[in-house]
Order: structure tokens, then sequence, then C-alpha cells
């Protein structure tokens, strides 16, 4: 389960609206919106939030692969 704080954080960060990060990823609005509330993420949709929102390597693995989520 993604820490989705921290994506929230990211996104935030990114100067771009929601709506913006999910037509440059090619994931529709409402999926993003549901899986930002689920945690859950294909990994093809994880490849394409790290591309757009510019994520290092330790940045994507901080987010989508959590070791612990409080």
């Amino acid at each position: 389960m993604a820490n989705v704080e921290l994506l929230r954080q990211t996104m935030k960060d990114s100067g771009m609206t929601v709506s913006a990060i999910a037509e440059k990823s090619g994931i529709c609005r409402e999926t993003l919106y549901n899986r930002m509330n689920s945690g859950d993420f294909y990994a093809s949709e994880i490849v394409s939030l790290t591309r757009v929102l510019g994520l290092s390597k330790k940045e994507r693995d901080d987010i989508f692969l959590p070791k612990k989520v409080n």
C-alpha cells in the first residue's frame, strides 16, 4: 500500500493539479482519486506518476513501496 500522504504532498509540491497530473500520466482523474483513497496502484500507474512527477528512485520507493506507513 502506498504512502498516500507523501504522494499527496509530492503532488502538491509539484505545482500541478490532480487533474493535470492525471491527464499527463494517462490515468483517468477519477481512477487516480480512487487509487489515492485505497493506496493501491498498478505498476503501470506508478511508472507514469514517477515520470510525470519527476521522482527519483528513492522518492518512488518511499511513496509506493514504504516499509511502514503510520
